[in-house]
């Protein structure tokens, strides 16, 4: 790394290791962690250009504030970087009852999150419509839309589970969104079988009534942006 950390205000005083690139990466950034003294760090090197990163600090900053996400120390934006904590745990795609409530626990607390932002318009990002697409998109133009703060982007690998509560991380596609987004991503990115959509559901809803076909809607959604998203970026 060519980056010279220690002349930053935030480590004045503070002993600092070189950074080292850690084994697991994502597709959006290039990850290091280090030491300053004793306090381990992360380094998010950017990848992805056409990402607000800005409005990514920002949330982070309000996420970890509810004790949803690792707190984000410095955004250098002339060099595309960002300086967060480092978040000791594990990451796991297969989730006991116990765990889904305490994950659907922490959306709840983010969904409640308030930032000012436009809603994302989830067809824009489609130059063509496949007729499942279509089918998807008019289930959701006949539904109200409940527009929430968002992750909009949890896979395993941004989902951390640590002393029996979880925290997420990698906020770059953060945003206004309808909850049900997040809740098929869910659903999608952990494999849940009926049974456990069910559950996520009734702990995410109580007594309220959800809408299934809105849920299936935003999963045909999701896994065709990932596709799409893959396609343009691999």
């Amino acid at each position: 790394m060519s980056l010279d950390l220690s002349s930053l205000a935030l480590f004045a005083g503070k002993t600092l290791t070189e950074p080292v690139l850690l084994s697991q990466q994502g597709f959006s950034n290039e990850n290091y962690s280090f030491y300053a003294d004793k306090q381990r760090c992360l380094l998010r090197k950017f990848k992805l250009q056409d990402r607000d990163r800005t409005l990514e600090y920002e949330v982070q900053k309000l996420a970890y504030e509810h004790g949803l996400a690792a707190q984000p120390y410095y955004l250098n934006l002339e060099d595309d970087f960002m300086l967060c904590e480092y978040l000791d745990g594990k990451h796991t795609s297969k989730l006991i009852r116990a765990e889904i409530t305490v994950f659907v626990q922490q959306l709840k607390q983010l969904h409640a999150l308030k930032i000012d932002q436009q809603p994302l318009s989830l067809e824009r990002d489609f130059p063509v419509f496949t007729q499942e697409l279509e089918d998807a998109f008019s289930v959701i133009d006949n539904t109200s839309l409940e527009t929430v703060l968002c992750h909009n982007d949890l896979n395993p690998l941004n989902c951390i589970f640590s002393k029996e509560t979880i925290k997420f991380i990698d906020w770059e596609f953060a945003g206004m969104n309808d909850r049900y987004f997040d809740l098929a991503s869910f659903s999608v990115e952990f494999q849940f079988s009926v049974w456990d959509e069910a559950y996520m559901l009734t702990s995410y809803f109580g007594d309220k009534k959800w809408d299934k076909k809105k849920l299936d809607a935003y999963k045909v959604i999701y896994k065709a942006l990932c596709k799409k998203w893959f396609e343009d970026n691999t």
